[in-house]
């Protein structure tokens, strides 16, 4: 029997009994490509929860599915935004828990796919509902980030808020802006203000975190850095220069072609450093889902697996009823 003929209708299923599927994993693992398999398996769509392909004008640098793909299974949050457009977690969190609860009335099953681990952690857990901040709070932190970069935002998260500063991504200027703009509103530190308490959500969660050897996932990144040249990378890059100060463009591809167009390093130095910097971005990811206790780490070829494991209740209660 096809696992997909095991999948039980969604009339028959209370909305608790609904399943969110969460595949996650590094860049470059392959979750593309599963995800839209296991989709397809299950008869639904996917809800992307990978901030960087949220920006309709970026396509080669942020590994954006395919035309050919999307055809496939129908993705929410690919492409929605504008680079000019002004988004947080909090609005994500907010407006993906709608379309879910709206795919949940026809479905029993959603796929949530992508490897930004604080937008994955928002939708499964919540985020906590911090003041927004003021344009006036905004152009400060700004202002003193394009005048001494990231180093200028370290030191000054490190001496108003240690706690947060120890937790942080150092290399993520967004969450350091969004920490010290949160003191600066409110007077009290971004770490304190975190609950870090989870939501309860009015669905089952099966989360899954695509995993390969250490040496083939580097192998693969730099082969993907390789395919993104040869697709025109430095094309979009150039086309995109007058708005790097933007933070959607901020990211790993972008800067360093950026800082070759500058005329700060050779074109060879920026595509190596895009390697170097991917892998590393990688290496974080992996230890940002090793903090999850709940999810299931496996390969991507196990495709068989992961159906079981996402199957394992609606099979278990089958089973029972032909008891």
């Amino acid at each position: 029997m096809k696992k997909e003929a095991r999948i039980l209708r969604a009339s028959t299923k209370k909305n608790s009994d609904k399943t969110l599927v969460v595949v996650t994993g590094p860049t470059g693992v392959g979750k593309t490509g599963l995800s839209i398999d296991l989709a397809g398996h299950l008869q639904t769509e996917i809800v992307s929860a990978d901030a960087r392909q949220f920006y309709r004008e970026l396509h080669i640098g942020t590994a954006a599915p395919a035309a050919f793909e999307l055809s496939r299974v129908r993705h929410h949050f690919v492409g929605h935004l504008s680079i000019h457009d002004d988004y947080n977690v909090s609005r994500y969190e907010q407006e993906a828990l709608e379309v879910i609860a709206s795919l949940f009335r026809t479905r029993d099953y959603v796929v949530v796919t992508g490897g930004s681990g604080l937008y994955i952690d928002a939708l499964c857990k919540g985020f906590d509902d911090l003041p927004p901040a003021e344009p006036r709070v905004r152009r400060q932190v700004e202002q003193v980030y394009r005048q001494g970069g990231l180093d200028s935002l370290r030191l000054w998260l490190k001496q108003i808020d240690p706690e947060f500063y120890l937790q942080v991504d150092p290399a993520n200027p967004n969450r350091m802006k969004r920490a010290i703009e949160v003191f600066l509103q409110t007077g009290y530190k971004f770490s304190a203000l975190r609950t870090n308490t989870p939501r309860n959500r009015p669905f089952r969660m099966k989360k899954i975190v695509l995993d390969r050897p250490r040496e083939v996932l580097f192998d693969r990144i730099n082969r993907r850095v390789d395919a993104m040249v040869e697709e025109g990378l430095i094309e979009e890059a150039l086309h995109f220069f007058r708005f790097r100060h933007l933070n959607a463009l901020n990211t790993v591809g972008y800067k360093e072609i950026f800082a070759w167009l500058s005329g700060a390093c050779s074109l060879n130095h920026a595509i190596t450093s895009i390697k170097t910097n991917t892998r590393r971005y990688a290496k974080r990811q992996i230890t940002w889902f090793k903090r999850d206790l709940e999810a299931r780490w496996m390969k991507p070829e196990e495709m068989v697996a992961i159906l079981d494991f996402v199957l394992e209740e609606d099979l278990g209660a089958a089973q029972a009823g032909l008891a």
